[in-house]
């Protein structure tokens, strides 16, 4: 007797849930349009695998390659304006003065004003760009897939490796 009654309410509950599914709006998440709020300047060092580029130019470009600034590099380092109301993200772009080798380094954060420009970055640039484009989830997931951590730095009690053998053992 229990069966037949209980039937008829799992039916009833069920359909309520489907009817329900099938009524409701798809969801559209729109993602806040991130903008330097005022006048920033940033600056950094460009380097690659061999140390400091002592020349070249720096150039802050938009997503779709529209020029926001420029500046020379000197001595390694670098300092360039972004004006108020730039829209996030701005590429930071490093031209040396003889050769191709081109550096990138994508701004997705205002409020982070030092940028390294290297090969690392680049790698990263790129690997966040083919994973959909310079959001904080394919930056953070290109860093973690592009730059190498060694096996003995991972460890769930915050030491790295075994203190040992850190730097040769025990100083």
């Amino acid at each position: 007797m229990k069966k037949n009654t209980l039937v008829p309410i799992l039916l009833i509950i069920c359909s309520g849930l489907v009817m329900t599914g099938c009524n409701k709006e798809p969801k559209i998440t729109q993602t806040a349009i991130k903008k330097f709020q005022q006048s920033t300047l940033l600056q950094g060092v460009v380097s690659n695998n061999s140390g400091v580029i002592k020349a070249g130019k720096v150039e802050a470009t938009s997503e779709n390659g529209q020029l926001i600034s420029q500046t020379t590099v000197e001595n390694g380092h670098y300092r360039l304006e972004i004006p108020a109301n730039t829209i996030l993200p701005v590429l930071l772009t490093f031209s040396p003065e003889s050769g191709t080798e081109k550096l990138v380094a994508a701004v997705i954060n205002d409020g982070v004003t030092e940028y390294f420009i290297n090969p690392t970055t680049t790698a990263i640039a790129k690997a966040a760009k083919a994973s959909g484009g310079y959001t904080h989830a394919n930056m953070v997931r290109a860093a973690e897939n592009t730059t190498h951590v060694p096996d003995a730095n991972k460890t769930s009690t915050g030491w790295r490796g075994d203190p040992t053998t850190q730097y040769g053992g025990w100083h």
